[in-house]
């Protein structure tokens, strides 16, 4: 079978806190690049950007008016050759049937699908306050402060433990974990926008980076080759 696994495309309603960073139309003729050159599509979390309102507390209002600012990729993203699960920006995408993994055998191959939020602390025991930096950095942006944002973002990373060393990567650590205990052969996460392929024994991590910031990058998976790439391009 051949996948292709994108994420973290952070689709917002548009303006300042919209960081996305693609002309539609490209992103959409990029979608049909993958939809000429691989059997199913894999939406890996973080697609839409429900947490950079006016005012927090408001996800579903901000999941309409993002679907509603990028109607074409909303409309391509409901095709049936998309796999959608959600991540934690996008958490509110679970009222469009949105799941949070997705285990999918072929060519027998054991793949694992998941965002990856499942392993970030705050995220899991105090999301409001997760939620509440998120809003913070949007209204960071409103003001125009962009070296003060892609601050507060390297230092998010780094409070995550990522990095692309799979030697000191507590994330790809927890990851191949996650693999083992589900008896998956290969674990496919995105959250961290660190774009990866790291083999740990006999389990294979790979991430599929961002697309947002008007960034190119995707995973091509091969299960019939054995072929797993990260692209930056196509």
């Amino acid at each position: 079978m051949k996948l292709a696994v994108v994420s973290d495309l952070h689709l917002g309603a548009g303006g300042a806190t919209d960081a996305f960073g693609h002309d539609d139309a490209d992103f959409l003729r990029f979608l049909g690049f993958l939809e000429a050159n691989f059997e199913r599509i894999v939406l890996l979390g973080d697609i839409w950007e429900t947490l950079t309102g006016v005012l927090p507390g408001r996800p579903l209002d901000q999941l309409a008016a993002a679907r509603r600012a990028h109607a074409e990729l909303a409309r391509r993203f409901d095709k049936s050759a998309y796999h959608y699960l959600h991540g934690n920006h996008d958490l509110a995408a679970r009222s469009l049937g949105a799941p949070e993994e997705l285990s999918v055998t072929a060519d027998g191959v054991r793949l694992l699908f998941t965002h990856g939020h499942q392993n970030d602390f705050v995220v899991n025991h105090a999301r409001w306050l997760s939620e509440l930096g998120v809003w913070v950095g949007a209204w960071v942006r409103r003001f125009g402060f962009a070296a003060a944002y892609r601050l507060m973002r390297r230092l998010d990373t780094a409070r995550g433990g990522a990095s692309l060393d799979p030697q000191s990567c507590s994330f790809q650590r927890w990851a191949v974990n996650e693999a083992r205990l589900r008896h998956a052969d290969v674990v496919v996460t995105g959250h961290t926008h660190l774009a990866t392929r790291a083999e740990h024994g006999d389990r294979l991590f790979l991430n599929s980076g961002s697309c947002a910031h008007g960034e190119i990058s995707f995973l091509a998976i091969d299960t019939r080759a054995g072929k797993y790439s990260v692209h930056r391009g196509w």
